[in-house]
């Protein structure tokens, strides 16, 4: 059935906003015609307020960013204080204090020996300097012809060339080709199990795939492999700790560097700090952005262990990889702020414990005929829809799921009863950390309902 379409007057501020911003992923149509278009003036919590005075659960974190909530006015001070002392020096040649103490901070939260930081503004920008920085190293241990990285299908790594080079879901059509010397693997996946085995030894035969990888292409070839410890792009799979720990064994015996993605997993999201806490690996280097700063401020970082950063003190050898807003000053202060509210709040177990009584609702859900999977971890929630529960047939593959008419309906009708979230294959629901056991009841009985009318006015029920 076709999307209902708007006649509604546009504000003044929408109207401005239709002529002359560029939504990152939207449809013109969806934004002109179908009522589609928001601006958003105001948040507080997990709700945010839109230019025509309606009110929503913000069901997605912003984009799995605000982790410690909208309106937290003690981040905008700290900002503000920063920016009146200095806003910006040099990345090339000098630091500033807040990069300074937020350094050390975070030494103090990443596992390992991660304890070496190099700032940057975004998760695409911070996963192009983990590819360089592997590749570099490499290169200086006298492997000049390992710069080949190994990534998973699914799996999205962000926007910029190098990273959309290593999100399987890339766009040929436009960009290609990409980034020479890239190769996908399967990624775990208990619902659709690529080699159609269940459980952990589905897992594992994941990992498998890695060193099968390696071999065909040459371990002498290889600088890294990377992925998400859970990946949200491919819809919330949670594995084996036992999958992780052998693609750290894989990698250690072939002399491949280990890169974990914790762009969306970290600062709280699965219920720990960092994800990898779950599995019990530490990576050569670690992947973060979104939470960092709760998207008060733009800022990332990619986390290296001592072993690769020895090699440029050792050899007296700079990065070769510049960003000029690496270690901006106000944006330290606020990620610095934002990870004092995790701590001083233990938003970290507050996600854990809410976690599990979001993921018991949503099982409630298994009943409704386009429901084919229920699966997550701590505040990261997905419900994996299907046209066939006994075929499992998606409403499409990755991303372009979203354009099926069913999947468009089922989003206009939670938008309508006040949710705002994203669905692909798999309906999302990962909130701010804050979310109150009242919200959470009210984000699953909006998605009961939703899938309801739905299902009923496609021929589902």
């Amino acid at each position: 059935m076709d999307d209902a379409t708007t006649t509604r007057e546009f504000s003044p501020i929408e109207r401005q906003a239709l002529d002359h911003v560029w939504i990152h992923s939207a449809r013109w149509l969806d934004l002109a015609e179908r009522d589609g278009l928001k601006v958003m003036v105001r948040g507080e919590g997990c709700r945010l307020f839109d230019a025509q005075g309606r009110s929503y659960i913000d069901g997605l974190s912003g984009l799995y960013v605000v982790n410690v909530g909208h309106g937290r006015t003690e981040i905008g001070e700290a900002m503000a204080k920063q920016a009146r002392e200095l806003a910006y020096v040099s990345a090339a040649s000098y630091t500033n204090l807040a990069a300074v103490q937020l350094g050390d901070v975070l030494t103090g939260l990443t596992p390992g020996d991660l304890d070496r930081f190099f700032f940057c503004s975004g998760g695409s920008e911070a996963i192009e300097s983990a590819m360089k920085i592997a590749k570099q190293v490499q290169a200086m241990r006298g492997f000049p012809k390992r710069y080949k990285i190994i990534a998973r299908r699914g799996g999205y790594h962000g926007a910029t060339f190098g990273a959309m080079s290593i999100t399987s879901s890339r766009s040929e059509k436009f960009f290609g080709p990409f980034m020479y010397g890239v190769s996908f693997v399967p990624s775990p996946n208990r619902y659709r199990n690529d080699f159609g085995v269940e459980g952990e030894a589905g897992d594992l035969l994941c990992a498998e795939a890695i060193e099968q990888e390696i071999l065909t292409q040459g371990p002498d070839t290889v600088a890294a492999v990377i992925g998400e410890p859970i990946s949200v792009s491919n819809s919330n799979h949670v594995p084996s700790p036992r999958y992780w720990q052998r693609v750290r064994e894989i990698c250690n015996k072939h002399g491949v560097l280990l890169v974990m993605d914790e762009v969306i997993n970290g600062f709280g999201r699965t219920g720990t700090m960092f994800a990898t806490e779950q599995f019990g690996v530490v990576p050569d280097l670690m992947t973060m952005a979104k939470g960092l700063s709760s998207g008060y401020a733009p800022i990332a970082a990619v986390a290296v262990g001592k072993a690769l950063f020895d090699e440029f003190k050792k050899q007296d050898v700079v990065l070769a990889h510049l960003l000029t807003f690496g270690g901006q000053a106000v944006s330290c202060a606020a990620a610095l702020k934002n990870i004092e509210i995790l701590q001083r709040e233990e938003l970290p177990q507050h996600s854990a414990q809410q976690g599990k009584y979001l993921l018991g609702l949503l099982q409630e859900l298994r009943s409704h005929p386009t429901v084919g999977d229920v699966r997550g971890l701590g505040l990261m929630c997905a419900v994996e829809l299907v046209k066939d529960k006994a075929t499992k047939e998606p409403f499409g593959i990755g991303p372009a799921a979203a354009g099926h008419p069913y999947i468009r309906r089922l989003l206009q009708l939670m938008e309508e009863r006040g949710l705002l979230t994203r669905v692909f294959m798999a309906l999302q629901l990962c909130p701010p950390l804050v979310v109150s056991r009242d919200e959470i009841d009210q984000m699953v009985t909006i998605v009961d309902e939703s899938l309801t009318l739905a299902e009923r006015e496609f021929g589902f029920a």
